[in-house]
C-alpha cells in the first residue's frame, strides 16, 4: 500500500471462480459509476464530507491532487486493480488524455450530507504537467509489466 497525505493506494488481490475473478468489495455508503470522457483535463475540487474509494473498472487516467502547492500524478488503470483512498479535504482532479472514456467506480463514504460545493471545481492554481502525467502511466505499465513477470 502506498499513502501519499492521507491519500491511500491499494492494489488489490483476487481469487477466481471458474471463468470470473473476484476482487474484494470497498464498505460504503453509496456507489457512484463514474465516466471521464476521453481528452479531458479536469479542473481540480475537494470534497468536504465524503471519503472517495475510486477504483478504474475500464481505461485509465491519472488522478492529480494538489498537496504543499505541488501537484502529485497517481495513474490508475484497470490492469492493475486498484482502490484509490481521497479523504476530505484533499483537492484533486483527474487528466484522462486517452481517445476512450474511462470508467470508475466511486465507493463513497458520508461523514455528513453532502454540501454543494462538494462537486464544485476549484480551477487550478497553475497549469497541470501534462508531460508529467503521460510519464506517471508509463512507469506503471513498466513497473507492473517488471512486477509481474
Amino acid at each position: 500500500m502506498s499513502k501519499i497525505r492521507g491519500i491511500q493506494i491499494h492494489y488489490l488481490e483476487s481469487i477466481k471462480g471458474g471463468m470470473a475473478q473476484f476482487f474484494t468489495p470497498q464498505a460504503s455508503n453509496e456507489t457512484m459509476l463514474v465516466q471521464i470522457p476521453a481528452n479531458t483535463v479536469d479542473d481540480l475540487f475537494v470534497h468536504k464530507s465524503q471519503t472517495d474509494q475510486l477504483l478504474v473498472v475500464k481505461g485509465r487516467f491519472v488522478l492529480v491532487t494538489l498537496i504543499n502547492k505541488q501537484y502529485q500524478y497517481i495513474p490508475l488503470s484497470e490492469k492493475y486493480p486498484a482502490v484509490v483512498t481521497i479523504p476530505p479535504g484533499v483537492l484533486h482532479g483527474a487528466i484522462n488524455t486517452t481517445p476512450e472514456p474511462c470508467v470508475i467506480v466511486n465507493a463513497v463514504l458520508r461523514h455528513r450530507e453532502p454540501q454543494k460545493l462538494d462537486y464544485v471545481t476549484r480551477g487550478r492554481p497553475f497549469p497541470y504537467d501534462l508531460e508529467a502525467a503521460e510519464a506517471a502511466i508509463r512507469n506503471l505499465e513498466a513497473t507492473k509489466q517488471i512486477y509481474c513477470k
